[in-house]
């Protein structure tokens, strides 16, 4: 009952403000009582003792709430509180002294010199004792809890917070023995009663020792580089690497007003060693440029699509319109929005397919979006190298079903979503897919602003490398990979999607723009430390198998066309790819070409009839095998190995 009382909300503050009146009270008397109990004779009447005592007493304590010291939550406070509650006993000691003279005509000074400065001591006193009475609370009596020994990377303030929250918290797995960190004024040392010692040749040795097999890295604003470094060093040294996150508010000092967020120790993620720092691009001219207006999201029920709604929703929109043919997808992100918004968001979900231009004609018809990011398509390029009919109905004709719908309602905007794999294709999904691009660059002279986005990989998106990784490694192995040569670009998912609707932004007519995604990744390095992340041994507990290029996969993929112009936009992100476009003349020729082709094809000869269109009507279509055959003089496979 007692901890209820002292632990809970509003009763907490009650009681603080009954300690301190409390406080108060019994060293005001002291000033009163003790020259009695000395011998010395009063030179200061009872009436006048009471009066000021009341002046002061209502002075300091205004003070108090005006600078809203019992809205803090003393447990997690920081510096800054306690020299408010000094601010404020002084303020409250001025305001306490005017008001004495004018109402007694004369001042108070001893009284107030002797009460005041105890007062402040004995309340902060009350502070700190209640600050050890939390973290102490609720320790386990009788046998404790087994704890691993671990090293905390960084001996500075993250590191400190992560020791002081591990020690005190009697219900943690971890208990902290030894700092490490790289600054040599901090090296030997002590910190939190915890030895710093040197990321050095004898710190093997070290951790051995202390029997430390767990390490956390407690570093405020870890760059990739320091991540990377951080991850091999101590994975090498066969240890479980974790990070310690910090809400940034919580670092600046800023703590006090409320309860801070806790500090989360977390697995290394693959995002963490990407070799640049994940990026938030979302701005606030953007969140202004989709707020009021009614967006149309195809496939939005697919890992970007789902994301672009997430974002959108964000933005104080008029309506969401979601298009997606696969039901289970959609039902979970209208589910999700649904518990995020509730009737906030104007939220449908339409299932229906961007083949079907009636149902199109429809949906467009009855709900006249302002803006159309177009992200449904097939993207898995060996099942469309075999499935090749279905990349050319699905990706090209369902575009072109969707852009002709986008025309015909007056839709201002249309995003089309395409991919780095239109780069010089050598599949039929990225031929497909520079199609798609070609159909919308072809309509600069339509009301309706057209434009594309191009990017790499997404991590953990459907059918990506990542979540198969996780599967095989969560099997025991092996973990398989193409070819230990292959590299891929990636992003994360919040990354792309916030970067599309900034390019949806700027959008006027045409543009191909494309995002920058930071150095390419080789996939063998993924899956090493994919395994390591998983606290196996690469090779030794989880085999990595090559298992061979699968049909029309290339070495590595080229963001950029060689033979196009490449410039700026304001966002230092993304740039812009000027071509000539084709003629819509010259595109409804090429799409008779892939209709015929489609027509003639069964299952037996798909591939070959889809792939001879294919090369027929994009230019830039080049067989796999001629790609990796120049491969290790490309400039993408250079930069890596520079």
């Amino acid at each position: 009952m007692l901890k209820k009382i002292i632990f809970n909300g509003r009763s907490r503050r009650y009681l603080l403000v009954l300690i301190d009146i409390a406080i108060f009270c019994v060293i005001n008397a002291m000033y009163y009582v003790f020259p009695q109990l000395l011998g010395i004779s009063a030179t200061y009447s009872k009436e006048d003792f009471t009066l000021n005592s009341a002046i002061l007493l209502l002075s300091v304590f205004a003070s108090r709430f005006a600078f809203m010291l019992y809205t803090r939550v003393w447990r997690y406070t920081c510096t800054a509180s306690y020299f408010k509650m000094v601010c404020a006993e002084v303020v409250g000691v001025c305001v306490a002294l005017p008001i004495t003279y004018i109402v007694d005509g004369d001042v108070a000074v001893w009284h107030y010199a002797f009460v005041a400065p105890l007062c402040l001591i004995a309340t902060l006193f009350s502070r700190f004792a209640y600050r050890l009475i939390y973290k102490y609370r609720g320790s386990p009596t009788g046998e404790a809890y087994p704890q691993l020994p671990v090293a905390i990377v960084g001996a500075g303030q993250t590191g400190v917070l992560l020791a002081q929250e591990l020690k005190h918290n009697p219900h943690s797995s971890y208990k902290p023995v030894m700092f490490i960190d790289t600054d040599s004024s901090k090296v030997g040392k002590e910190v939190s009663g915890l030895k710093i010692y040197r990321e050095d040749d004898k710190l093997p040795d070290i951790l051995e020792k202390n029997a430390v097999r767990d390490v956390l890295i407690a570093i405020n604003y870890l760059d990739d580089e320091q991540a990377t470094h951080l991850f091999e060093y101590y994975s090498s040294l066969q240890c479980k690497v974790k990070i310690y996150d910090v809400p940034v508010k919580d670092m600046d000092g800023a703590v006090g007003e409320s309860k801070p967020t806790k500090g989360t120790l977390r697995d290394f993620k693959i995002e963490d060693l990407l070799f640049r720092k994940q990026i938030n691009v979302k701005d606030a001219d953007t969140v202004a440029y989709y707020s009021g207006k009614t967006l149309l999201v195809t496939g939005g029920g697919g890992s970007i699509g789902s994301e672009i709604c997430r974002q959108l929703a964000a933005c104080d929109i008029k309506k969401l319109k979601i298009v997606d043919i696969y039901e289970n997808n959609a039902y979970d992100i209208k589910q999700e929005l649904i518990r995020e918004y509730g009737d906030r968001l104007d939220l449908t979900v339409e299932i229906a397919s961007v083949r079907d231009r009636q149902r199109l004609d429809d949906i467009f018809n009855t709900y006249r979006p302002d803006i159309v990011f177009h992200a449904a398509a097939h993207k898995h390029v060996p099942l469309m190298e075999h499935s090749a009919a279905e990349a050319i109905k699905n990706n090209v004709l369902g575009t072109y079903n969707t852009a002709d719908m986008a025309e015909k309602y007056g839709v201002k905007k249309f995003i089309l979503i395409s991919t780095d794999k239109a780069v010089n294709p050598t599949n039929i999904m990225g031929a497909s897919k520079r199609m798609c691009e070609m159909v919308v660059q072809s309509r600069s002279d339509s009301k309706t602003a057209f434009s594309a986005v191009r990017f790499g990989n997404v991590l953990g998106s459907n059918g990506s490398v990542i979540p198969l990784f996780k599967r095989q490694i969560a099997e025991g192995g092996p973990v398989t990979i193409t070819d230990k040569r292959i590299i891929r670009y990636f992003m994360t998912i919040p990354e792309a999607s916030q970067l599309v609707m900034q390019a949806g932004a700027m959008a006027k007519k045409g543009e191909l723009f494309v995002l920058d995604m930071g150095k390419p990744v080789r996939i063998l390095d993924l899956a090493v430390n994919m395994i390591k992340m998983s606290g196996y041994v690469p090779d030794v507990d989880i085999k990595i198998e090559e298992v061979g290029l699968r049909p029309g996969e290339k070495l590595y993929e080229e963001l950029l066309m060689k033979t196009e112009t490449l410039s700026s936009t304001d966002n230092h992100m993304i740039f812009i790819e000027k071509d000539t476009p084709f003629t819509r003349e010259e595109i409804e020729e090429k799409l008779d070409i892939l209709r015929e082709a489609v027509a003639a094809s069964d299952v037996e000869n798909a591939q070959a009839v889809i792939k001879d269109a294919i090369k027929k009507v994009v230019p830039t279509f080049r067989e796999p095998e001629e790609v990796n055959k120049t491969a290790d003089s490309a400039s993408e496979m250079k930069a890596l190995a520079d």
